[in-house]
């Protein structure tokens, strides 16, 4: 399979210009900016912010989300506990956005980059196309895994009835936003032009021809 980067390619990361024969680290002809055929050091950085999700991940599901002050006491409600609270009293569309936003989307995006990123620093080629479905696919969906923190932010603000009922946001919503944002960086951080590289992938450096004109 023929790449960019056995074709001596290059794109600017800023201005989007493909580049011919460019070495790596040196400017963009056109913006400025250092190109590099991969961005740098994009394993250890998305290792380092997916064992920190997945850190954060265990008290966000475990400490409470939302506390509820009324005439009746003190409830505290956890993201699946929600989640049944809302099946049992019959809304069960919202039950099942809410499980699917708030618990299931986030630990599919934690497996799908524990496996690109596992099979990309083993230079696999198994499935690239798939795998590169897989990769856009979490970038689309990222920011739907907010929802429960728009939810409690939300009534926080209205649900403010002094001396009847209140709602305040709880510990478990931090870890929760913590994860969301942590998975969003690991995304980000990781390359995708990775899964294309096989153990047949040329690794040698570009030439340090001077940077040609941007192709058409």
């Amino acid at each position: 399979m023929k790449t960019a980067i056995s074709s001596g390619l290059m794109t600017c990361p800023n201005c989007a210009a493909v580049w011919r024969d460019a070495a790596d680290g040196e400017p963009c002809g056109r913006c400025g900016t250092r190109l590099h055929s991969r961005k740098r050091e994009s394993l250890a950085r998305t290792w380092a912010l997916l064992i920190a999700a997945c850190i954060m991940y265990v008290p966000a599901n475990l400490l409470p989300v939302m506390i509820t002050k009324s005439f009746f006491g003190t409830q505290y409600d956890t993201i699946l506990s929600g989640v049944i609270y809302f099946w049992v009293s019959g809304a069960w569309g919202l039950a099942a956005i809410v499980f699917i936003a708030s618990f299931l989307v986030p630990l599919f995006k934690l497996a799908v980059l524990f496996l690109l990123v596992f099979l990309a620093q083993r230079r696999s080629d198994w499935r690239q196309p798939e795998r590169a479905r897989l990769y856009h696919i979490i970038e689309v969906i990222g920011r739907w895994s907010m929802l429960d923190v728009f939810v409690v932010s939300l009534l926080t603000g209205l649900v403010q009835i002094q001396g009847f009922a209140q709602i305040t946001a709880g510990v478990g919503i931090a870890a929760f936003g913590s994860v969301v944002v942590l998975t969003m960086l690991a995304s980000r951080s990781f390359d995708p032009r990775l899964t294309w590289d096989s153990h047949e992938t040329a690794t040698t450096p570009l030439g340090h021809e001077k940077i040609s004109e941007p192709q058409a």
